[in-house]
């Protein structure tokens, strides 16, 4: 028997970049008795989600849900479209998109590698001028597939993914572009139909305030048909009989029901805040976060402050201090869970999680945790963030319009 003795009085907090906490009204939902996966009340169900999730990823293509980790619609994404040996063009901005590009190798595709050099291309986003330029030299057009990630997690960057799709026709070449927004959706804006994606891979555990164990993929015509052609072997992440069942709500397998619930409501919890409202919320708290680390006195992860990600806060230790030291300070003193620098970033830095359902005093009482955390760690700092932050949140509004007690 597993035995847990760490037991501190109130809540953990959960300010990893995801999974996010997840909100009592989900795990309330998602504690709804189990229903028959091929009963009329779950075929009501699915279109339901299905209809809903659309409007998340802005398209009116079909999304394709996956009972899996976003890792699993990475694959469904290459698996679908490519075949073995096929030449993609990946770009490096971190340590998901090397794992991406490690996937496609395994999986049998020829992926070349651009982005900048070193520990310069972790701190920047996509350069859709060197997209470009690559697929103009590729005049033989064997380059297939351009696959970028739109919110990397692992540096807090967010990419200009409508640049990217210019930067394609600008080079007039038919390579489809396979975007993963598993820490972007529902916090950052994305528009999958508007900016020309044939494929985004997404996940729940993020934005979407689930946990880990659904993934999408938003498809368009262009990457369907595509995917007739395709030579990958497929079975499970096969989205033709997928699409086809869900005209009806329903799925050829067995879906994860009860995670489906909680997808409904958090689709009605989105949806009801609005989501232009939940961008504005998440860029809010995000500014807030740096203007905390800025009077600290650290350096942001990210270097340009035009891709600031609005999810989370890289924050860059000074040399000769180990930043995994310092969130084990965090997480024993205060209960806190920060997120770990991952890759090339391994001990260099760790990443503060604003995103999902957060708010300004999730925000405030994250940054005490943080900021009494680094002096404990002994960390330099030039003076106390909280005071930079609250100023902020103060004098840029935006609380809920509450109706007045009758």
């Amino acid at each position: 028997m597993l035995k847990l003795d760490f037991h501190p009085a109130g809540r953990h907090f959960l300010q990893i970049p995801g999974p996010s906490p997840v909100p009592d009204r989900i795990l309330r939902a998602m504690s709804y008795p189990t229903i028959d996966h091929r009963g009329p009340e779950f075929g009501a169900l699915g279109l339901k989600v299905l209809d809903g999730i659309k409007k998340i990823f802005k398209t009116q293509q079909p999304v394709v849900i996956y009972p899996a980790s976003g890792t699993g619609a990475w694959e469904a994404a290459l698996s679908n479209t490519l075949s073995p040996g096929d030449h993609v063009l990946m770009f490096e901005t971190g340590h998901f998109a090397t794992l991406w590009k490690k996937m496609a190798e395994n999986l049998g595709l020829k992926p070349e590698f651009l982005g900048l050099p070193g520990i310069e291309g972790w701190r920047r986003g996509v350069q859709p001028q060197m997209i470009e330029a690559r697929l103009r030299e590729d005049t033989q057009h064997s380059i297939k597939a351009v696959c970028v990630v739109h919110n990397e997690t692992s540096t807090g960057v967010t990419s200009d993914i409508a640049a990217v799709r210019r930067a394609i026709d600008a080079a007039g070449h038919p390579a489809l572009l396979l975007v993963d927004t598993i820490s972007g959706l529902a916090c950052a804006d994305y528009r999958h139909d508007e900016w020309g994606v044939d494929v985004t891979v997404s996940g729940s555990q993020k934005g979407l305030m689930l946990p880990p164990g659904i993934s999408f993929n938003a498809v368009s015509q262009k990457a369907i048909e595509a995917g007739k052609q395709a030579k990958l072997p497929r079975a499970f992440w096969d989205w033709t009989e997928i699409i086809e069942m869900n005209k009806s709500g329903y799925w050829p397998y067995t879906p994860n029901t009860n995670l489906l619930y909680g997808l409904y409501e958090a689709l009605e919890m989105i949806l009801g805040e609005g989501l232009d409202n939940v961008f504005a919320r998440h860029d809010r708290l995000a500014e807030a976060c740096r203007r905390a680390v800025r009077a600290w006195g650290l350096e942001i992860q990210c270097a340009d402050p035009s891709v600031y990600s609005p999810v989370l806060t890289g924050v860059m230790m000074p040399e000769g201090i180990d930043a995994d030291a310092v969130r084990k300070v965090i997480y024993e003193r205060f209960d806190m869970s920060l997120g770990t620098g991952l890759g090339k970033m391994k001990g260099r830095m760790f990443r503060i999680g604003h995103l999902g359902d957060c708010n300004d005093l999730t925000l405030m009482a994250t940054l005490a945790g943080v900021e009494m955390g680094l002096q404990i760690a002994g960390v330099p700092v030039a003076a106390s963030g909280l005071p930079a932050a609250m100023e902020f949140l103060m004098s840029q509004p935006n609380a809920p319009k509450l109706k007045a007690a009758a």
